[in-house]
């Protein structure tokens, strides 16, 4: 890949502020993409919009609740009129809560689904018509081990998953005639903020490794690494599927 394949190109990265999003928003900020950044804490927002400005790249924040039409449809709006189209969406924003599924209130179903698949539409909804006409486009979603596997206590979050996996291979049928790929990337256990509360428990860091062939944590960056790469025309014949990258996880 050229070290600026993205030059000119505008690439909006939702969950924005920390772990993937940040680590995916950063990768292509080097490639030399023009970013927007959403996500709903403005604190570490704007400490992502920083670092990616670090990079040399243009960029934008914008406070967004996926869950929201009509927050999305105002984001869509703003980031046409300040860069008139889109060429990639990365939709990272998710969230998790693990309880077994006849536990589930509707509150917390609704909080999940809401956030992890209805977000993914929305955003695929109002942003997918600036990336129209372009001659190329990139839509990543990010899904989970969670779409190939389950646990107790994954139920819902492993539904929801298994959605967006099924959203991707649906938009990427839509959008071929545009030129337009959708991939989705499932991470297995990611060294992120989020589980920092795993790694620090020695039981449960254990068990997680145990059941990891290759022993570690992911890092993000690595997942960072695999969006650039889809992004580049190396992966221009790759749509509506689903890429592992979990250590092993799922292989056994």
């Amino acid at each position: 890949m050229a070290e600026k394949f993205l030059q000119g190109r505008v690439a909006v990265v939702t969950g924005a502020s920390r772990g993937i999003g940040r680590c995916t928003a950063l990768a292509f900020a080097r490639a030399g993409a023009k970013l927007v950044l959403t996500g709903r804490d403005r604190a570490m927002l704007e400490e992502s919009l920083r670092m990616v400005r670090d990079q040399g790249a243009e960029a934008e924040m914008y406070l967004c609740d996926v869950r929201d039409e009509a927050q999305v449809r105002q984001l869509a709006s703003d980031v046409g009129k300040r860069f008139g189209s889109v060429h990639v969406l990365v939709n990272n924003a998710g969230t998790a809560i693990r309880k077994n599924v006849i536990d589930f209130s509707m509150e917390e179903w609704r909080a999940l689904t809401d956030t992890n698949i209805t977000g993914v539409f929305l955003m695929c909804k109002y942003i997918v018509p600036l990336m129209k006409g372009n001659g190329y486009g990139r839509i990543i979603n990010l899904t989970s081990i969670m779409a190939h596997v389950t646990s107790t206590g994954r139920g819902v979050y492993s539904a929801t998953k298994h959605a967006v996996a099924g959203l991707t291979k649906a938009l990427a049928l839509e959008l071929v005639d545009e030129k337009i790929t959708c991939v989705a990337i499932s991470p297995g256990f990611i060294a992120t903020d989020l589980t920092a509360p795993l790694r620090s428990d020695p039981v449960k860091n254990q068990a997680l490794m145990d059941q990891t062939p290759m022993r570690r944590w992911g890092q993000p960056e690595e997942i960072a690494s695999l969006a650039l790469y889809i992004c580049s025309d190396q992966a221009a014949f790759m749509t509506g599927n689903d890429v592992l990258m979990d250590g092993g996880w799922c292989a056994q």
